[in-house]
């Protein structure tokens, strides 16, 4: 969340964004709730101060004409402390409300139109035939079913089966490797199920508690994404300046309702209510951020670039990029066979938004004030579309699917999925 001071001091400016984002947050109510509860502190501080002040005085004469005052202004105090208390619960709970500001070179703009690509990478694969959906390949290779996945778990569910099955695992697992040998990260491997401070700590709560799913009659939540207990991680903790960067990866099935996603990407194994990621996760000082977001895009892209798949870095817009975020990246795997690019990462950094909610510090130098650490976090990828991109851009006109060939070691040297 936003500091209050930064509200009080920068009011237009947040304002400013929550409209640009399309997300305004209540920041007339947070400036009027915060005048109230300043006016009851001052009122309670003066009180305490009498108070305390009779309190010596009655030390000192052991005057027992000042205890009926005594006695009122002590009624006082914890009046006006459990109304500022509440005030504050009040503000608090606004707070969570306001999204994040954003950087200033972030595009100003409305939809996904407005998006600015600022690099490809390969070219659209050719074909002499016409390419056929990721679905079709996959149900007629026998690797996908959707059908009875559908009467296992409903809607927006699918079966992988034999040499699928074993490309999401090829897959995670090659994601795995490359960002732990090649790029530094430490693997975690996470809960499944977290709390609801950590579901705030991330900002999905309270503004996204629709999309998740909770279990019933327990403070746990289904994970939308390893984001959440890696980024809660060192929550509550303070740091040293000399642990900085943090740098996690994590694989882990995610779970999400889709509620505002009505009537989209409906066909194949696109827009699911469960899905696996491999998700990076960077805890960095604040000088560091926004260098450590271009890193952590780079680490992204380069799985695509190994698997040869086409792909496009998008810079998202205020109107795109999303309630936390102070600037972001999508990365967009072409497939060849629904004839559109699919989002297979989205890169951010939030500066000390996530850290404020999951009190995350650290220390600069001995003898200096904490200071709260800088969160980011993508995908790495996200195994379901990478899929789709994998098997549309390496069909074949018998119906077939090669192998990409980093994936050929983890895939038991298998070069080709066939028709069953």
């Amino acid at each position: 969340m936003l500091a209050l001071d930064f509200i009080r001091k920068h009011p237009e400016e947040v304002r400013r964004a929550g409209e640009l984002k399309g997300e305004p947050g209540p920041v007339d109510k947070i400036l009027e709730l915060d005048r109230r509860w300043r006016e009851v502190n001052t009122r309670a501080e003066i009180t305490r101060a009498e108070q305390n002040d009779l309190s010596r005085r009655y030390g000192r004469t052991k005057d027992a004409s000042l205890l009926p005052r005594m006695r009122e202004l002590a009624q006082t105090v914890r009046a006006l402390g459990g109304e500022a208390d509440g005030l504050r619960r009040q503000l608090d709970d606004l707070l969570l409300l306001v999204p994040n500001v954003f950087h200033e070179s972030v595009p100003v703009g409305e939809t996904s139109d407005d998006n600015q690509v600022v690099r490809t990478w390969g070219e659209k694969p050719s074909f002499d035939f016409e390419p056929r959906t990721h679905y079709e390949l996959g149900e007629r290779l026998g690797i996908m079913d959707f059908e009875r996945a559908a009467r296992v778990a409903g809607s927006r569910f699918a079966f992988l089966i034999g040499a699928g099955a074993r490309l999401e695992r090829a897959l995670a697992q090659y994601m795995l490797d490359l960002h732990t040998r090649e790029h530094g990260y430490t693997e975690v491997l996470a809960p499944f199920l977290v709390n609801s401070a950590s579901m705030t700590g991330t900002a999905q709560l309270p503004k996204f508690a629709e999309d998740a799913f909770r279990v019933e009659n327990r403070d746990l939540w289904l994970i939308p994404t390893a984001e959440v207990p890696v980024t809660n991680l060192h929550r509550e903790e303070l740091l040293d300046a000399e642990q900085l960067p943090l740098d996690y990866v994590a694989y882990s099935p995610c779970f999400r309702s889709e509620a505002g996603a009505a009537g989209k990407d409906t066909r194949g194994y696109v827009r699911l209510h469960q899905f696996s990621k491999v998700e990076l996760v960077r805890l960095v000082r604040p000088e560091q951020s926004l260098e450590a977001l271009e890193e952590l895009t780079r680490h992204a892209e380069e799985v695509l670039r190994r698997l040869g798949i086409h792909y496009r870095v998008l810079l998202m817009c205020t109107g795109d990029m999303g309630f936390a975020q102070y600037k972001k990246y999508d990365i967009e795997a072409w497939a060849p066979g629904l004839g559109h690019y699919l989002e297979v990462s989205s890169c951010s950094v939030f500066n000390d938004f996530q850290a404020r909610r999951a009190n995350l510090r650290y220390r600069p130098g001995p003898g200096l004030p904490p200071r709260y650490v800088h969160t980011l976090n993508g995908s790495g990828l996200a195994l379901a579309r990478t899929i789709d991109a994998v098997i549309e851009t390496y069909q074949r006109a018998d119906g077939s699917v090669a192998v990409p060939e980093v994936l050929r070691p983890y895939m038991g040297g298998l070069e080709l999925i066939r028709p069953s």
